[in-house]
């Protein structure tokens, strides 16, 4: 079993179609046929999206995005509009929400790895590759690649893994010049997004990016380069050969998986409640990659 603990109601607001409750964010359509898209403040892990929140999560998440969105316009052009709350709209709204145009979305997940770990490192591990493309030997968990690759996955369902799969397989899914645009965007705002995070003392390993198309024009959409989508390490600690510290959600994994939560992840019931400490411990991690990569003060 996977999916939500308790699928949360959406919010009803005048004006607005609620079309989709994801992991982290509700999607509605505006009378303009606008979309409009706000980031809730909850976590998944282990396929389930929890019971417990984490405060100011998709706020940070947003304003994030909102961040990187402004220093990769020149690589590939964005699908947000606006971020004025659209009349009605619950306070809570605020900050967390982009009103974006209606894309013509690429059922792919487009990763970029730069760094050896996750999913890539087991595949590694049996086949000296990764997404079917051959890598040197003697790399390890947490060596940095020869170069960047682009490594596409299958969008799933809430609650179930996406699948990697080969680039020649995203070619015959949605065409080979679709399939090199989006390889050719992928690891161009990889690239940007790694040097603007390593000058401020992060390494970027990895992250993945959704694209759609409007009139004819790869748009980046969704979020981008947060620590939901992305595997941010501190670099004055960084050291192949074991697992990376991270600015993400491992509080709540480490928790999870551990006998203090009591939890069974192969079991039939569902994860529990989070303790007070690891959401707050969560909540600063989130917070900490918003003011080292930014150099803002949250607030």
């Amino acid at each position: 079993m996977s999916g939500f603990v308790e699928k949360p109601e959406p919010v009803e607001v005048p004006g607005l179609e609620h079309l989709h409750t994801g992991k982290v964010r509700d999607l509605y359509r505006d009378g303009a046929g606008r979309l409009v898209m706000v980031a809730s403040d909850r976590i998944s892990a282990y396929d389930w999206v929890l019971p417990t929140e984490i405060p100011d999560k998709g706020r940070v998440l947003t304003q994030l995005s909102l961040w990187w969105f402004e220093r990769l316009t020149d690589l590939a052009p964005n699908h947000v509009l606006s971020t004025e709350l659209p009349p009605g709209a619950p306070a809570d709204w605020a900050g967390r929400t982009l009103i974006c145009r209606s894309l013509d979305m690429v059922p792919v997940e487009c990763v970029a790895r730069g760094y050896l770990t996750g999913s890539g490192l087991a595949e590694y591990e049996q086949t000296r590759t990764v997404c079917g493309l051959a890598l040197p030997e003697g790399l390890t968990d947490g060596s940095e690649l020869p170069s960047p690759i682009f490594t596409p996955a299958a969008k799933a369902e809430v609650g179930e893994h996406d699948e990697n799969v080969s680039y020649e397989e995203v070619a015959r899914q949605v065409g080979a010049e679709t399939a090199a645009q989006l390889r050719q965007a992928t690891l161009a705002v990889y690239g940007r997004a790694r040097d603007i995070a390593r000058d401020r003392g992060i390494v970027l390993a990895d992250t993945k990016f959704e694209f759609g198309f409007a009139d004819g024009e790869l748009v980046l959409a969704d979020e981008v380069l947060t620590p939901d989508s992305s595997r941010f390490w501190p670099a004055d600690t960084w050291q192949p050969g074991r697992p990376q510290p991270s600015f993400d959600k491992q509080f709540v994994r480490d928790w999870l998986s551990s006998p203090a939560s009591g939890w069974d992840r192969k079991g039939e019931l569902p994860p529990p409640e989070l303790p007070q400490d690891i959401v707050d411990r969560t909540r600063a991690k989130y917070v900490e990659a918003y003011e080292r990569l930014t150099g803002m003060a949250w607030q």
